[in-house]
């Protein structure tokens, strides 16, 4: 029996068989994909300063190359006053983050999982997990063989696999529109986070570009992504205004629904649930992969404070759930306060979010505390 199976080999999974390789327990990861499967290639990812100094610590980040550091973020509203500022240079760090797409992220980790060794068995659907007060099962498409172990970490992005597992969700009746844009004047590794009484529009420094994401109505992103290129410009435009000049391109067009899903408990029984299994947030924040890295990192501590024996016991089960509570919540309670907040364009509340930005701008230890929550989540 193994000690513990890894369901998924996405970045999550494959980040804990990485930060658990040198641990000497029994384990392997199980991905449904083929192993040249990377994910799409448009797709990005907002990673934390954290972030980083975790992907150096398994020895991945020198394999990165397309990364695009974010130094500072401009932070404003459509229609009304007030607007700050956050940069690395407050809390002395060389960025506050980067944006790096997920297939090189992925290709990545795939190669170091290769080159420790790491057992993991691609094609491997799983159907089902069940489990007993001594292991769980789990049930593998196509008639292969059960596997079992001591303790089943669930990182497949939605915990389908767990028959018992009830998630929630609040429908935001949102959604993104994403794509890559350019603009006239330079890049200069600055984000940008406008919020309308739409929704917030995101511009993420990539490369030369711009990874856009742009949070409106179901009717008008259905609209936006199939008008041609020409219109959509001019749409953003006068959406977005003119604070990095003027959009020029767009390309890898394409729109999701937006939401908050979660899981009422993150571990139970032999299994515990990261990552977007746990929690799926909007992306108003760029937290939603941070906090699963978060969970990462808190379960692989959990998993090397107790005996091989005792891997999914609830006493190591007990622990990573306490460790975890606050900043869970604190992140999911956050973005989804902020989603509130910043699209209603109530007059009253238009001038308490111009207030807000103010005074977050023009005090320094309000700034600093805020940008070290982003960087380190809340304990």
């Amino acid at each position: 029996m193994n000690d513990l199976l890894i369901v998924g080999g996405g970045p999550i999974g494959a980040t804990l068989a990485l930060l658990l390789r040198d641990s000497g327990i029994r384990y392997r990861v199980l991905d449904a994909r083929p192993p040249d499967a990377h994910g799409a290639p448009d797709r990005t990812l907002a990673l934390s300063y954290n972030a980083r100094l975790l992907f150096e610590r398994i020895g991945i980040w020198r394999l990165l190359d397309r990364v695009s550091a974010i130094e500072e973020i401009d932070v404003s509203q459509k229609g009304g006053f007030g607007m700050a500022r956050l940069s690395a240079r407050d809390v002395g760090v060389p960025a506050l983050g980067y944006v790096i797409h997920y297939a090189e992220l992925q290709r990545a980790l795939d190669d170091a999982l290769a080159r420790s060794g790491v057992d993991i068995v691609f094609g491997q659907r799983v159907e089902h997990v069940r489990t007993s007060a001594d292991e769980a099962v789990i049930e593998i498409a196509d008639g292969a063989d059960a596997q079992s172990a001591r303790l089943i970490a669930i990182a497949d992005g939605s915990g389908d696999v767990l028959p018992d597992l009830r998630r929630r969700k609040v429908d935001y009746r949102q959604r993104a529109v994403i794509g890559h844009v350019e603009c006239d004047a330079p890049q200069r590794n600055v984000a940008f986070e406008r919020f309308t009484s739409d929704g917030p529009v995101a511009l993420l420094p990539d490369g030369g570009a711009y990874a856009l994401v742009w949070t409106t109505t179901p009717e008008r992103a259905t609209l936006l992504r199939v008008q041609g290129d020409a219109d959509f410009l001019a749409a953003l435009q006068r959406h977005f205004g003119d604070r990095v000049g003027r959009f020029t391109t767009i390309r890898d067009r394409n729109a999701f629904p937006l939401s908050l899903q979660f899981a009422s408990a993150v571990a139970g029984p032999r299994w515990v649930v990261l990552g977007n299994a746990a929690q799926a947030l909007h992306p108003i924040a760029g937290q939603g992969f941070n906090l699963g890295l978060r969970d990462v990192w808190t379960l692989a501590q959990a998993i090397n404070d107790v005996p091989g024996t005792d891997i999914g016991s609830a006493h190591c089960l007990d622990a990573y759930v306490r460790a975890r509570r606050t900043d869970r919540w604190a992140g999911m309670l956050a973005t989804h306060g902020l989603v509130g907040l910043f699209a209603n364009d109530h007059p009253l509340l238009s001038g308490a979010r111009g207030l807000g930005l103010t005074l977050l701008d023009a005090v320094p230890p309000l700034k600093r505390a805020l940008t070290r929550a982003m960087q380190n989540g809340i304990r």
